[in-house]
């Protein structure tokens, strides 16, 4: 897809270039080779729609004074009706002043593309796995886990509208002694729930969903299992409380707006053995040594600050070994890249991570792990402990059915997942602009309402071919057409750089630039020129708002 800013950037740098080369065959200036042109867009809006430090760099090689570079390059540039001026600043940068007429382009781009618009040819279908929210199927989606969940979900959302082939997984920690004692706990109340005296687990489940499991059992199967022992009942309690809690955790996720592709059980590895196999190939590659009994993964050799146990003296695989058996099933199911979506409480693990990888013959940079910072809650100013002691909610679903799906989503997505954050609760909940949601969806909404005046007074909106792009005059109608053609560009940096955060503050930002829009330019009653020209913008600021929307996994209401 053509995108137009790509296209004048394309154009400005090759006039630069061309401006060089002119320059030089006069004789103003010497170069053994061109400098690789770089543009940006200034900071402020005083200093033009981009700026270039080619001056700059070609200034040692020139022996010149970069300000006479600019001049140079400036005096030599052909400008062919796309630049409205260019002005020297500094030590020596050259900004751009653009002519109006290209945003012409943008709005007939954003009405052919529609829903498409956004799309970038960044991935060039590479295949990309996202693996998120993995966690023991041993109870509901924990609040902990809904910043990694919107992260890993937007995130895969922007990687595909970058052209990328995505595979969203979770790994479902469904072997060990969790299950085991998840088990025993929907065991032990079943038993309490026929009458009968028990002695709880030390380390079982205490939540009030163990009752609700043991419940739906006793719905299903009576009292058949009363006289049981532990033993005889664990293996029947362990998988239908896997059955029932893995249901309703896909539910929750469901419910946040999260969907997987593939959910990976950690038990087939066990069953297919699948981790000796992982440990086998190490030995055999020599990255595996015995010591003291146990297996050691020689992880010290790519970087790690000491080497790992894999297998210990009892013979029982470490945790370590299961991840090393995963993620080369990751690699040999041929994704090019491997994301992994943890919690700060992994940031140790990464470097062990990263070595095994390398140990298994894969380059450590096709791994890589966004680490999730911790999420403060507030209610009224004060923090929100997150237990069930103080009367607060701890899953997901609670925090879903508070504020809904929607302002969820945005409140967790809307800063730097490397960052701390705070979650205003009552905030999120408001019905104003204040409410970053809100203040975005409604936008959205002004925008339908504008059309829909339009469609009830017979006001045909025309499409951008047949605007008349000097009918926008005002800096607020401006600054909006060039925010609508940065969203390909928002999408491309977003995905390189594995933030979206960045999409998030983009929406926001474009919805600012739309109310300023609406409440200092009047669209009825203009006269026809102008009034049909602020409804096709108003048409193709809602278009990109509901793509930016759709990113976010957020919906576009038409009324509010």
């Amino acid at each position: 897809m053509i995108i137009v800013v790509d296209k004048i950037r394309e154009q400005i740098k090759e006039a630069i270039k061309k401006a060089l080369s002119s320059a030089q065959e006069k004789g103003e200036i010497s170069l053994g080779s061109l400098p690789e042109v770089q543009l940006e867009v200034p900071r402020e809006k005083a200093h033009g729609d981009y700026a270039t430090n080619a001056a700059l760099m070609s200034a040692k090689q020139a022996k010149m004074p970069p300000r006479k570079v600019a001049e140079a390059i400036v005096n030599n540039l052909e400008t062919e009706g796309l630049i409205a001026k260019v002005e020297i600043a500094g030590p020596g940068f050259i900004n751009f002043f653009l002519t109006k007429h290209w945003l012409g382009d943008v709005l007939k781009t954003i009405e052919e593309q529609g829903q498409e618009y956004g799309r970038v040819a960044l991935g060039h279908g590479e295949s990309i796995q996202i693996e998120y929210v993995s966690a023991n199927p041993t109870g509901p989606v924990h609040v902990g886990h809904g910043r990694g969940a919107a992260v890993g979900s937007v995130l895969a959302k922007i990687l595909t509208k970058a052209g990328y082939q995505v595979t969203q997984e979770h790994y479902t920690n469904d072997a060990g002694n969790q299950m085991n004692n998840c088990g025993k706990s929907v065991f032990a109340r079943y038993q309490e729930l026929l009458g009968k005296e028990i002695n709880f687990p030390e380390d079982g489940y205490h939540g009030d969903y163990i009752f609700d499991v043991a419940k739906a059992f006793i719905a299903e199967n009576g009292d058949k299992y009363l006289d049981n022992s532990e033993e005889e009942a664990l293996p029947v309690f362990r998988e239908f409380a896997l059955k029932v809690l893995a249901a309703k955790l896909k539910e929750d996720l469901a419910a946040f707006g999260v969907e997987f592709d593939v959910w990976f059980s950690e038990r087939t590895l066990h069953q297919a053995g699948e981790i000796e196999k992982a440990v086998d190939y190490l030995k055999n590659k020599e990255k595996i040594y015995l010591k003291d009994g146990a297996l050691w993964l020689n992880s010290t050799l790519y970087g790690d600050d000491k080497d790992r146990v894999v297998i210990r003296e009892n013979g029982i695989p470490t945790y370590l070994a299961a991840d090393i058996a995963y993620h080369k099933n990751k690699f040999e199911r041929g994704f090019a890249k491997v994301i992994n979506i943890w919690g700060a409480d992994h940031h140790g693990y990464i470097q062990r991570m990263k070595a095994a990888v390398e140990a298994l013959g894969y380059s450590a940079d096709n791994l890589e792990v966004l680490i999730m910072q911790l999420v403060t809650y507030l209610r009224n100013g004060q923090q929100v402990a997150m237990s069930k002691r103080t009367g607060e909610f701890v899953t997901l679903r609670d925090v879903v059915e508070e504020i809904g799906k929607d302002a969820a989503r945005y409140f967790y997505i809307m800063r730097n997942p490397n960052s701390p954050m705070e979650f205003d609760l009552e905030l999120a909940k408001e019905k104003s602009s204040e409410n970053p949601v809100y203040y975005i969806q409604y936008a959205h909404a002004r925008i339908c309402s504008i059309l829909r005046q339009a469609k009830d007074q017979g006001i045909q909106v025309p499409l951008a071919s047949e605007i008349d792009i000097d009918a926008f005059t005002q800096e607020a109608e401006l600054d909006l057409i060039r925010k609508l053609a940065a969203f390909p560009l928002e999408v491309r940096e977003s995905a390189e750089a594995r933030e979206p955060h960045k999409m998030a503050r983009y929406t926001y930002e474009l919805a600012g630039l739309f109310h300023a829009f609406y409440n200092s330019c009047r669209i009825l009653g203009e006269e026809e020129k102008i009034m049909t020209a602020r409804f096709n913008l108003a048409r193709a600021t809602g278009q990109v708002l509901r793509n930016a929307l759709d990113l976010l996994g957020l919906s576009a209401p038409e009324k509010m």
